[in-house]
């Protein structure tokens, strides 16, 4: 079962910050540090429930409450965007002391303009996220509405946020324009841009400024319909998927140097988690093999038979087109589904003593173009002569030998 441990330490201010780490019931992949959205909290939905929901793709997190937050101590009034930066950074030292340095950043809303300003002082920070994040920490300034010239003018004002009321101070406002887009251009880490085209309260304009201040290599991910607080389950759970999946990438796998050197035509498997994730290499690509959850796995990547029957798929595809394009045939698309039949988590149940039986695969095929039906009828014949196909349905010999070290 998964781990959880609540705790504080201190901020950089002195202040005692109220944290939680979730940990996965296996060594992490990786160790992300969360920073949640302005005036929000570390219990916020989003902030819990991506957490949570990484926490079961492999990965340990640690997400508290910025100074004057939620659990934390300290008065928020005397804060700003640099202390929470400051926040940041301790939290990353806490971090590095558990021997779980943060090599993945997340920040949503304000929080993801913080997590681009203090992945600088981060050194093993090698992934950044953001979440419907401005690109610059002045457009917070927007949400004080009238109360900006009260500030200016008399210092501080009452500024109702969401429903809450919290004292802003003009240091506050000094400290936001402190913060140019250019700094977004000197990252050295991987960055993935998350945005909705519907967010109401941070325009997906933001997410362009980041995308085009930023070097590659960077990623945007649209949340589609989703609102700025990802309060629906189905959203916050999409973008901890799409960020694990990225993340394998960039904080996850193995460093360079240790790539298997595989010649062409090879393919080369090593153990990540030792349960059931894996490092598939070919000559010149990496992907990740995984079982799905429900089978003690962490569903990082396709599992064997989704390998399977994405071999005869694509094989059958390739074949499809490469004899359409011979014959100059208006195939315009060509498009395989295909299902194992077996049930996958009973496979060797009884491997020793099962008798022999049939498996099958079933695979549809939609050719889309103007194609006559003798046209349609040959490459559903040539389909059959795919490859992968005539290995699987012909004499197969899996010759198996032990190598040393």
């Amino acid at each position: 079962m998964p781990e959880r441990r609540k705790f504080e330490f201190a901020g950089a201010g002195g202040d005692s910050l109220a944290a939680l780490l979730e940990l996965p019931d296996a060594e992490p992949i990786a160790t992300a540090l969360f920073a949640h959205c302005f005036t929000c909290g570390k219990d916020v939905l989003a902030a819990s429930r991506i957490s949570r929901a990484l926490v079961d793709h492999g990965y340990a997190v640690m997400r508290f409450d910025f100074t004057g937050l939620g659990g934390s101590d300290g008065d928020f009034s005397n804060t700003n965007f640099s202390s929470n930066i400051d926040d940041l950074l301790a939290a990353a030292d806490h971090l590095r002391e558990e021997g779980l340095p943060p090599s993945l950043l997340i920040g949503h809303s304000l929080g993801g303009t913080a997590v681009l300003r203090a992945a600088h002082d981060i050194p093993e920070c090698r992934g950044v996220v953001t979440i419907a994040s401005p690109a610059d920490a002045s457009h917070v300034a927007e949400s004080f509405h009238c109360d900006l010239e009260t500030i200016e003018r008399e210092g501080e004002a009452q500024v109702d946020l969401a429903g809450r009321v919290f004292t802003i101070r003009k240091q506050f406002l000094d400290d936001l324009k402190q913060t140019p887009v250019s700094q977004i251009g000197k990252l050295k880490a991987a960055l993935l841009i998350m945005h909705s085209p519907v967010d109401l309260i941070v325009d997906i304009t933001e997410a362009e400024k980041i995308y085009t201040a930023a070097r590659h290599p960077k990623s945007f991910i649209s949340l589609e319909n989703a609102d700025h607080l990802l309060t629906r389950s189905e959203d916050a759970r999409f973008v901890a998927d799409m960020i694990s999946a990225w993340a394998l990438r960039q904080v996850g796998g193995p460093p360079s140097e240790t790539r298997p050197a595989v010649k062409s035509g090879e393919v080369c498997i090593h153990e990540r988690d030792h349960i059931f994730m894996l490092d598939v290499f070919s000559d010149s690509h990496h992907w990740i093999a995984d079982e799905p959850v429900k089978v003690g796995g962490r569903n990082a990547g396709p599992d064997p038979y989704e390998h399977l029957l994405a071999a005869v798929g694509t094989c059958t595809a390739m074949t499809i087109r490469l004899y359409a394009a011979r014959k100059q045939w208006p195939l315009d698309d060509v498009t395989v589904k295909l299902q194992h039949s077996r049930e996958h988590a009973r496979d060797c149940e009884d491997c020793a003593e099962r008798a022999s039986q049939l498996d099958v695969v079933k695979r549809d095929i939609t050719l889309h173009g103007n194609l006559d039906e003798e046209q349609q009828k040959r490459l559903m014949d040539i389909a059959d002569r795919c490859p992968v196909h005539r290995t699987l349905t012909g004499q197969l010999s899996i010759r198996t030998r032990q190598i040393g070290e």
